[in-house]
C-alpha cells in the first residue's frame, strides 16, 4: 500500500507541474525572465535547492562531515574521528532544468568491518522558476534518488534479497528570491527504507526549512532544518519506534562563478536525505555537532 502511495504522490506532483509549466511557458518566456542566482549552488548544506545549471554543465560535488566535537582537542574535535563520512557525486544537465545525477557515499563508524559504501542514483526537475517581475512570484523543483547500500552481504543476519538494500527519497521544494540578499526555501519530502533496524521506521515524512543571506559579492550566511515527522499509521511493522531527531544546520558559503565552498556545522551524521530523515539519533545538542564542507566545481560542455 506505500508503494502505490509514494508512486500516485509522485505522479500527481509531475503531472501538476507539467500542466502547469505548459501553460506558463510560452508567456514567461515572452516577457519576463527568471532571477539571477537565487542560489549559488544546486546544494545548500546537505539538502537540494531550486537552482539548476545550464544544459550540458557537469558538476562535481565533495561532501564530508567530521566526528561529533564531543571528545574536543583529543581527536581535534571530531576531524580525526573514525565516524568521518563523504560522498562524491557527478550531477549534468542534459535537458533545460532537469539534472541526473550519481553519488558514492562512504559511512564511517567505530567498526571498520561495517563501513557502508552507498550508491545513490538522483534526479532533479525545476518545474517553475522564479521571474524578475514576479510573473512567476515562486520556484517550483522535484528531487527523488534511489540508494543501494553496498555493506558486504555477511553484515547481514539473515537471507536478504536485493530490495532489502534500497532506499528512496523524494522532495517537493518550493523557493523564492525576496531580494539580492535573501533566499528562503521550503520543501516536503517521503523517505523509505526496504529494510530496518527493530524498533525503526520504514517510511517518514519530513519537512524542511533553509536559505542563504548573502553578505557580500561571494560570501553568505547559509541555514537548513530538517524536521522529521513522525505517522505511526505509515508503519505498522515496528512496536518500539525510535524517533529520528531534526536536523539542524548553519554555515558560510563562498562562491564564484565555478565554484562554491559551504563550510558548517549541524547534528545529523548522513550525507544522503533518506538517512538524515530516518536515522539521525543525535539531538540538537553542542556536543552532537560535527563540523561538515561540500564543495562543487562546474564544467559546461
Amino acid at each position: 500500500m506505500r508503494k502505490y502511495i509514494f508512486t500516485l504522490s509522485c505522479l500527481l506532483v509531475f503531472a501538476f507541474g507539467s500542466v502547469l509549466a505548459q501553460e506558463n511557458a510560452t508567456e514567461i518566456k515572452k516577457v519576463d525572465k527568471p532571477v539571477r542566482s537565487p542560489f549559488e549552488s544546486g546544494y545548500l548544506i546537505d539538502n537540494q535547492t531550486t537552482l539548476i545549471q545550464p544544459v550540458k554543465t557537469l558538476e562535481f560535488a565533495i561532501q564530508h562531515k567530521f566526528g561529533s566535537v564531543e571528545n574536543g582537542h583529543s581527536d581535534l574535535w571530531g576531524l580525526y574521528a573514525p565516524s568521518a563520512n563523504i560522498r562524491l557525486a557527478l550531477n549534468y544537465v542534459v535537458a533545460e532544468n532537469i539534472q541526473i545525477g550519481l553519488g558514492v557515499t562512504k559511512g564511517g563508524t567505530a567498526d571498520e568491518n561495517a563501513l557502508k559504501m552507498i550508491t545513490d542514483f538522483n534526479a532533479k526537475w525545476t518545474i517553475l522558476e522564479q521571474t524578475r517581475n514576479n510573473t512567476v512570484p515562486i520556484a517550483l523543483a522535484v528531487y527523488g534518488n534511489i540508494a543501494i547500500d553496498g555493506r558486504d552481504k555477511d553484515i547481514f543476519e539473515y537471507d536478504y534479497g536485493f530490495s532489502d538494500r534500497l532506499s528512496s527519497f523524494a522532495q517537493v521544494i518550493v523557493g523564492r528570491k525576496f531580494n539580492d540578499e535573501i533566499s528562503l526555501q521550503t520543501g516536503l519530502s517521503y523517505s523509505h527504507f526496504n529494510l530496518i533496524d527493530k524498533g525503526s521506521y520504514h517510511d517518514k515524512l519530513g519537512v524542511h526549512f533553509n536559505g542563504r543571506f548573502k553578505v557580500s559579492p561571494q560570501g553568505s550566511i547559509i541555514f537548513n532544518f530538517d524536521a522529521p515527522i513522525d505517522l505511526i499509521s505509515l508503519d505498522s511493522e515496528a512496536d518500539d519506534y525510535k524517533n529520528s531527531k531534526p536536523n539542524l544546520s548553519f554555515g558560510y558559503e563562498i562562491s564564484t562563478s565555478t565554484h562554491a565552498f559551504q563550510i558548517y556545522m549541524g547534528n545529523s551524521k548522513g550525507l544522503i536525505q533518506q538517512d538524515i530523515m530516518v536515522n539521525n539519533s543525535n539531538k540538537i545538542d553542542l556536543d552532537n555537532f560535527m563540523i561538515g564542507f561540500t564543495i562543487t566545481r562546474l564544467w559546461n560542455f
